[in-house]
């Protein structure tokens, strides 16, 4: 890599830019299948726990344009599951949520599927629910899945068979006894945190089609191509070159198009379909309580520090409410248990983090995998803590922050951070301890700080790839498993291809994905791809490189050392020669004898981390947990009308630790969405449930933040402490931005009314009462 860049920390535009705002981007629902298309409906149960008596799907079957039917007793044993296989692709005897799917039709038409769906008779015995996550844990609860015990996980999740406690993660560092012991002052606090809707503007739409051959071809919008194909596959019983996924464009996802959602119901149908393509789109509706939704969580949480403001002692519960399916949330929890200190240092420790079943909608991944619900918690009770003790609120974290060396949680040392400058970056400027006078006499202005960390929440084992490709033409075709999610991912993959290969970036084309196709990738997900895709990717450049430079210097008889590559032309510091790449890409150079060298030149990439080690089951202990952690910090200026309790946040600013930003623009924008999108979830967001039943799932019902709601001014700060393993030292930062928001907006209102929320979301109902209580 050359020292000075060219490329690599510039502002290149995205190179999907000009796809989405023309609406020539071609999404799964965009690909036309001509009038042999079925269209698939699920037939839901309307009960958040029951057991199947019977079906009876005659009546569907024998409607006009009905072409297939099929229920959860067709498929009984077909399990899938990323941590923990606890979900069969159909409901078989017991739904465990409202709109857990049974059944499934195809049909010639939308509406004819609709019909028939409506058709099916379901008989019912409806089994006592769970809509608490505490009450979950009672020893005379029900068992929502008396089967536990029998499913398989992966060998770092622990359930507890005949409880409802899908993952226990424990975590025991130091002396917790101790610690308080020695504290001069301890505050206990409980927090919760309700479901809520990714809201992605694209609805999960899959597309399935088997051919003559018997594979099938999955077109599908998704964050894990590569792993919706194994889980699939293994589901199934097929091999994996009988399962293509093609993922196009993505509309969005935010976690909840990682794994396996709605995508295996289509398989089946397939199957029996004849060869037709089958495709089944969610409603809005259905989007907002059958595919995942973010975990719900009660926190209690207690910490004891000296009068001087140094944190002694931390002990935390923290119970989930991870829904009728924890397959993929109860990594979730681990990954909050590991990271219960926050950033900061912490010598007693000790967490309880449990995923527990209710019978609400199936908790999985969202933005920040678990981080911004605890760190609505965790950040509140800091701000509790520095204000009992008279200290301020950014003084008291500088005071705690973790540095290099100080061990976390899980008792290894913490690698270079720069957290501390990314805490007085946020203070600084949003004016901190200058608070500014209300525009009214009726409200209030406060201010607001939280921290945040957060590592790449994955098995040890996560490997990424990819291939770079010289065309004729001088261009370069770079292919990745990776998904652009609208994060950038692609522009990204094309910078760091050409700053290696030294050629100009409007010749770089990064490909889509298709699983027959492209290198493999675990998943888009954990804010991993720059870190992780992009050391493939630099790799598999360098092999490029080191070809072309080796092939003309045989050529030109030099050494490699003594030429580069800049713009596109080979160029030589000795003789000042100089060669385009199209020149010679695919046809090769000529020797003075006349014989030729070369040839079609690409090289390959992978990468996987190989020092992540285990955690003791019992104490949590271990030599490394993670590869990384991301820091940042935000602060807030808030003003609440005290006479209706509505919050306006004014004005944002928020520092983060990327290593390195190969796009600072990128990185300015995540900031700017992550605050957007923390902030709704603060003010707005709450999927409501009564005894397990949707009561909002519409944008009628549900609000989220808009640009009309949105902070007049956000201020990004981006701070580089390279990471030893990142690609010119970057690491990733697009869940981070999200994480602290909500606390930040927390503290701000108390700091404006001296009203503390512990509950999400913050609405202005809430602070209204609170105000009249108080007074």
């Amino acid at each position: 890599m050359s020292e000075e860049l060219k490329v690599v920390g510039t502002n290149v535009p995205r190179l999907d830019a000009l796809d989405k705002v023309t609406g020539a981007a071609k999404f799964v629902d965009d690909i036309q299948f001509g009038p042999g298309l079925l269209h698939a409906k699920l037939k839901r149960s309307p009960y958040p726990h029951a057991r199947i008596v019977c079906i009876d799907t005659r009546k569907a079957e024998s409607l006009p344009g009905v072409k297939v039917v099929v229920t959860g007793r067709d498929y009984p044993e077909h399990f899938v599951g990323l941590y923990l296989l606890d979900r069969t692709v159909y409901a078989v005897d017991r739904p465990r949520f409202v709109g857990d799917p049974v059944a499934a039709v195809a049909a010639v038409s939308e509406e004819i599927a609709e019909q028939a769906v409506e058709l099916i008779e379901v008989e019912y015995e409806e089994l006592p629910g769970l809509f608490d996550p505490e009450e979950a844990l009672k020893p005379d609860a029900p068992l929502i899945h008396p089967d536990l015990g029998k499913y398989e996980c992966a060998p770092f999740i622990l359930p507890e068979p005949g409880t409802n406690i899908s993952n226990h993660f424990k975590l025991r560092k130091g002396d917790v006894e101790a610690g308080f012991a020695q504290a001069d002052v301890i505050v206990e606090g409980t927090y919760r945190v309700p479901h809520v809707q990714h809201v992605a503007l694209e609805t999960h739409v899959v597309t399935a089609q088997q051919d003559a051959s018997g594979k099938i071809t999955l077109w599908s919008s998704s964050q894990s191509p590569f792993a919706q194909r194994a889980l699939i596959a293994k589901a199934f019983g097929l091999p994996l070159d009988q399962l293509r996924v093609i993922t196009p464009y993505v509309g969005g996802g935010f976690g909840s198009k990682a794994g396996v959602s709605m995508e295996a119901c289509v398989i089946p149908l397939a199957m029996k379909a004849r060869g037709r393509p089958v495709k089944l789109r969610l409603t809005r509706q259905e989007e907002f309580y059958t595919s995942f939704v973010r975990q719900g969580l009660v926190a209690h949480i207690k910490m004891g520090l000296t009068k001087e403001g140094k944190i002694l002692a931390q002990e935390n519960k923290f119970y989930w409410d991870a829904g009728g399916y924890t397959e993929y949330g109860v990594n979730i929890v681990r990954a909050a248990g590991y990271s219960s200190s926050g950033p900061y240092e912490i010598p007693n420790l000790k967490t309880d983090s449990c995923a527990v079943y209710t019978n609400h909608p199936v908790g999985g991944p969202m933005r920040g995998f678990g981080m911004p619900e605890m760190h609505f918690c965790l950040e509140q009770h800091i701000d509790v803590v520095a204000r009992r003790i008279g200290m301020d609120p950014v003084e008291f974290r500088l005071k705690n922050a973790i540095r290099e060396g100080a061990l976390i949680p899980t008792g290894s040392p913490m690698h270079p951070t720069g957290f501390s400058d990314c805490i007085r970056k946020a203070a600084r400027a949003v004016g901190w301890g200058k608070k500014r006078p209300p525009s009214a006499p009726h409200k209030r202005r406060g201010l607001g700080f939280a921290g945040m960390w957060k590592a790449p929440a994955m098995p040890p084992n996560p490997g990424s790839s990819a291939t770079v490709k010289l065309n004729e033409d001088g261009t370069v075709s770079v292919s990745i498993g990776a998904v652009d999610l609208g994060q950038g991912a692609l522009t990204v993959a094309a910078q760091m291809a050409a700053e290696t290969l030294g050629v100009p970036m409007d010749t770089i084309r990064v490909n889509l994905v298709d699983t027959d196709y492209s290198p493999y990738e675990w998943q888009t997900v954990a804010s991993r791809i720059t870190w992780s895709t992009g050391n493939a990717v630099v790799q598999a450049a360098g092999v490029v490189r080191g070809r072309i430079l080796d092939l003309v210097a045989e050529v030109w008889n030099e050494s490699p050392e003594d030429l580069t590559i800049i713009d596109g032309k080979v160029i030589s510091f000795k003789s000042e020669q100089e060669i385009e790449l199209k020149d010679f890409a695919v046809t090769g150079l000529q020797m003075p004898d006349g014989s030729w060298r070369g040839g079609p030149i690409l090289g390959e990439g992978s990468f996987m981390p190989t020092y992540v080690s285990g955690l003791d089951a019992e104490t949590g202990q271990g030599e490394r947990a993670v590869v990384h952690w991301t820091t940042g910090a935000q602060a807030v200026e808030v003003e609440v009308n005290t006479e209706t309790g509505e919050v306006e946040v004014l004005k944002v600013s928020a520092a983060y630790d990327v290593g390195k930003a190969i796009n600072p623009d990128l990185v300015l924008t995540q900031i700017e969405g992550g605050a957007v999108q923390g902030m709704s979830t603060a003010l707005f967001e709450e999927l409501k449930l009564e005894k397990g039943q949707p009561t909002n799932a519409s944008l009628t019902d549900y609000k989220i933040a808009t640009a009309v709601d949105a902070p007049a001014e956000i201020k990004g700060h981006i701070v580089e402490v390279p990471q030893d393993d990142g690609p010119w030292g970057a690491r990733g930062v697009g869940e981070h931005t999200m994480v602290p928001t909500a606390p930040a907006i927390a503290n701000a209102v108390y700091d404006a009314l001296g009203v503390r929320i512990t509950s999400l979301p913050l609405t202005a109902e809430k602070i209204y009462l609170a105000l009249q209580e108080k007074t």
